[in-house]
C-alpha cells in the first residue's frame, strides 16, 4: 500500500486528488495540509511513502515546504501544479531545485471522461515515484572545488562540435546545475531531452534560463544547430540531427516507452559527429539512453554519467555504467566544469 498525505490549500483540490489515487486499490491517502507548515507538520507524523505539494499556499509555499521536508524527513515530493500559470510554475521548478522528484499538472475537469488518461497519468505518476529513494543530503549542498575526476588525456576529443544531455526524474535541478555554471561564450551547441510532463516544457526552458548564460529554446524541426545555443527536445517528439547539422523532430513510435528518447538523440549524434561529441546521461529511471550513449562512445565520442551519489535515481545512469557506455563518471556539480576544460580550456 502507498500511503500519500496531499498538501494543497483548496478542498475541492484535496477531494478531486484523494478520489482519483484511490481509485487505485494501492493507494491510500493517510492525511492532508493545507500549507507548507502543516505539510512539515503531517510528514513528520506521518511518514507517508509520497507526498503531493500544491505551490502557492498561505504562510508556507511549496518551495520552504519541500525544503524543510528534505531536509527533516526526506521524502518523494511530487509537485501538483497549473502549468499555464506562470507563478505556479516557477515556484514548481523550484521546488524541483530544492528536492521534489517530479512536476506534474493539476487535473482540470478531472472527472469530464475525456481527462481518463490524465487522471491515469496521475496515478502513474504517483506509484512510480512512491519507489523513488530519496536522502537527506542533496546534490545541490555538495561541497564545491573537490578534485575532479578526468578521462586519460588521449582519450580527451581535440575538437568538441556538439554536446547531447538526457535525463529523466531529477533531471530540471541537474541541467540547471551544469547550465548555470557554464560560461556565456561557451562554444558548442547543446541539445537536450528532458522527460517530464506534457505542457512543462517551454516553462523548463524559461526557467533554465533565470540562471544560464546562454540562450534556451525548444527545439524547431530543420533549425540549422548554432553554437552556444542550448535546444531542448519539445513536447512528444524525438529530437535527432541530420547529416546536415539540422535540427529534426518526429513523432515516431515510443522508444523505452518514452518519446523524445535520449537514445534516439543520442543514436543520431553518434551518427553524424563520431568522436567531436560528447554525450551525458543525467539522473532518472529506467534505461533511456544506456544504448545510445554507448553508441555515441563506440563512434569515438566522449561521454558521461552522472554518479549514483548525485542521482535522484540512479536509473540511466546505471544502465549506462553496466554497459561499459561511459568513458566517465562524475558528480553533477562537476560536469560543466570537465565540458569547460575539455572544449574550451585545451584550445
Amino acid at each position: 500500500m502507498i500511503r500519500v498525505l496531499i498538501v494543497d490549500d483548496s478542498p475541492t483540490v484535496r477531494l478531486t486528488l484523494q478520489t482519483i489515487l484511490e481509485s487505485d486499490p494501492q493507494i491510500k491517502i493517510v492525511g492532508y495540509a493545507s500549507n507548507g507548515r502543516e505539510a512539515l507538520d503531517r510528514a513528520m507524523q506521518l511518514r507517508p511513502d509520497l507526498i503531493t505539494m500544491d505551490v502557492l499556499m498561505p504562510e508556507m509555499d511549496g518551495i520552504d515546504a519541500t525544503r524543510l521536508i528534505m531536509a527533516q524527513c526526506p521524502t518523494p515530493i511530487v509537485i501538483v501544479t497549473t502549468h499555464l500559470s506562470d507563478p505556479e510554475l516557477e515556484i514548481g521548478f523550484n521546488a524541483l531545485q530544492a528536492g521534489a522528484v517530479q512536476v506534474i499538472d493539476k487535473p482540470a475537469n478531472a472527472f469530464a471522461p475525456e481527462s481518463v488518461s490524465e487522471r491515469a497519468a496521475l496515478v502513474t505518476t504517483i506509484k512510480l515515484m512512491s519507489e523513488v529513494r530519496v536522502v537527506q543530503r542533496r546534490f545541490d549542498t555538495l561541497p564545491q572545488g573537490a578534485r575532479l575526476p578526468m578521462p586519460v588525456q588521449e582519450k580527451l576529443p581535440s575538437v568538441v562540435e556538439v554536446v547531447a544531455i538526457g535525463a529523466s526524474t531529477g533531471g530540471p535541478a541537474a541541467l540547471n546545475t551544469i547550465l548555470g555554471a557554464l560560461p556565456a561564450d561557451f562554444p558548442a551547441p547543446i541539445l537536450i531531452v528532458q522527460h517530464i510532463t506534457a505542457g512543462f516544457t517551454l516553462g523548463l526552458a524559461a526557467w533554465l534560463q533565470h540562471r544560464c548564460r546562454l540562450p534556451i529554446r525548444v527545439a524547431r524541426a530543420a533549425e540549422r544547430i548554432q553554437p552556444g545555443i542550448v535546444y531542448i527536445a519539445p513536447d512528444a517528439c524525438h529530437l535527432l540531427v541530420a547529416k546536415d547539422r539540422r535540427l529534426q523532430l518526429n513523432t515516431n513510435a515510443l522508444v523505452n516507452h518514452v518519446r523524445p528518447s535520449a537514445n534516439v538523440l543520442f543514436e543520431s549524434i553518434g551518427r553524424v559527429y563520431s568522436a567531436r561529441a560528447i554525450g551525458i546521461l543525467l539522473t532518472g529511471m529506467g534505461e533511456d539512453g544506456a544504448l545510445g550513449l554507448r553508441a555515441i562512445h563506440q563512434s569515438g565520442g566522449l561521454t558521461i554519467a552522472q554518479d549514483e551519489a548525485t542521482s535522484i535515481v540512479y536509473g540511466m545512469p546505471r544502465a549506462a555504467a553496466e554497459l561499459g557506455a561511459c568513458s566517465t563518471i562524475l558528480p553533477i556539480d562537476q560536469i560543466a566544469a570537465f565540458l569547460v576544460h575539455t572544449i574550451m580550456h585545451r584550445r
